[in-house]
């Protein structure tokens, strides 16, 4: 890809509105600044309404314009924003005007991908305002800012630091005779390495919790044919998504619907009711029935019949009663409610989201671990634990570090960078 090319594209959303925002990136932007705001003595960062012309003079739009002189702008490059009226028409028009400076149209991430080579931004950077492009509740906001704004880079550069040097002084160990160390220093070194190893254990096992957040707090109905499960479902959505009937198997496919509840995003699936059938269609409805269970964080087991009750229930599992204004049975771990007079309704949700901060709350002190990450952590874990197995055998010892910190150097992207960035930024928009 070339990076020396002059790109632009649409940074705001696309479709009608009352303005849109196009970005520029080049090298020495200033001369088409100046031609844009039809202006010589213009000042970086400074606002200018301006009449946008084409070659031939004719007038294209009124617009805002910005220049910013590089490294000072959002990829390192000179940079200008054109703020004009949101119809595609006039988008189109600047768009075809732009093509004929001999400027092209930018691949999805080249903006991020342009401050990352001109080090406005590392990988870890990059994910975050992936993730903040894709933020639908506050806690997917908060999870993504941490990341994009290098709270997450500061533990990784802070992991692979002491990686080096830890792997450093282990060399050390080698070179030279122990009265010139310091006393101690390889116990020193085998707990510093534990401490590593135990912090990238703690990320990993947060993981999951990082995931409900990015991806939606993933929450199945299930239960038995006819026992509710539809009712309910549409009771919490607020809508009638989900049909309701007396007959048996009515729920053959698996209806979900996005909430969010304190701030998270929740994915609630309706579910097929699990039972014996010769149905072909029911007989896959339940097949996938029991891949969201699987998948599930949180369970909603609903019963209608005593006989029903599960000998064991699941940490990330609440049995539900309904109907219990004709089903007068009761169970210690089972909380009774009446869809139908919408009876311990608001009980059952409070029941919910205390499960849900169980799980979740405290995340937003963790690393936003996506799977990109994950799978680099799982292999600088590796290898920290293997060194922590050698019996003071530096020599290996000290490689294993190099590899546990070449690991969190990808996720930076401080060494073979390429394909990995390929991967982050190509999940970026054209404005980004």
């Amino acid at each position: 890809m070339n990076n020396t090319d002059t790109i632009f594209a649409l940074s705001s959303a696309a479709g009608k509105a009352g303005v849109a925002v196009i970005r520029i990136s080049g090298t020495d932007l200033q001369t088409n600044a100046q031609k844009f705001i039809n202006k010589t003595d213009i000042l970086a960062r400074q606002a200018y309404f301006t009449n946008l012309r084409d070659d031939d003079g004719d007038l294209i739009d009124q617009c805002l314009i910005l220049y910013f002189r590089a490294p000072n702008s959002f990829t390192g490059t000179d940079l200008i924003e054109i703020q004009c009226h949101g119809a595609p028409a006039v988008i189109q028009k600047i768009f075809d005007y732009l093509s004929t400076l001999g400027m092209r149209m930018a691949t999805p991430g080249e903006f991020s991908r342009r401050a990352f080579y001109n080090n406005k931004m590392d990988l870890a950077n990059a994910d975050g305002l992936s993730a903040l492009l894709s933020a639908r509740t506050e806690k997917q906001r908060v999870l993504a800012l941490q990341s994009m704004t290098g709270f997450d880079s500061k533990i990784y550069e802070s992991w692979r630091a002491q990686m080096i040097e830890i792997s450093a002084y282990s060399a050390a160990i080698l070179d030279y005779p122990s009265d010139d160390l310091p006393v101690g220093i390889g116990e020193t070194l085998y707990a510093q390495t534990q401490k590593l190893y135990d912090d990238i254990t703690n990320a990993i096992n947060g993981s999951t919790a990082v995931r409900a957040i990015q991806g939606g707090f993933n929450i199945v109905l299930t239960g038995k044919t006819n026992v509710g499960k539809s009712s309910l479902f549409n009771r919490l959505v607020g809508a009638n998504r989900a049909i309701v009937s007396d007959i048996h198997g009515t729920t053959r496919d698996v209806i979900s619907a996005h909430l969010d509840i304190d701030g998270y995003l929740v994915n609630l699936s309706d579910t097929a009711g699990i039972r014996e059938s010769i149905d072909v269609i029911e007989k896959i409805g339940i097949e996938k029935t029991n891949t969201e269970i699987e998948n599930a964080d949180l369970i909603l087991h609903i019963i209608d019949d005593e006989l029903d009750a599960p000998n064991h229930i699941k940490e990330n599992e609440i049995l539900i009663i309904n109907k219990s204004d004709i089903n007068k049975f009761s169970h210690k771990n089972a909380i009774s409610i009446s869809v139908l007079n919408n009876n311990n309704i608001d009980k059952l949700l409070n029941l919910i989201k205390e499960k849900m901060h169980k799980i979740m709350d405290g995340v937003e002190s963790n690393l936003a671990v996506n799977e990109r990450t994950k799978g680099l952590l799982i292999s600088a874990q590796t290898d920290l634990k293997s060194a922590l197995k050698q019996n003071n055998n530096y020599d290996i010892f000290a490689e294993n570090l190099r590899g546990a910190s070449d690991f969190i150097g990808k996720i930076l992207g401080t060494i073979e960078i390429s394909e990995i960035s390929d991967r982050v930024f190509n999940g970026l928009c054209l404005g980004k």
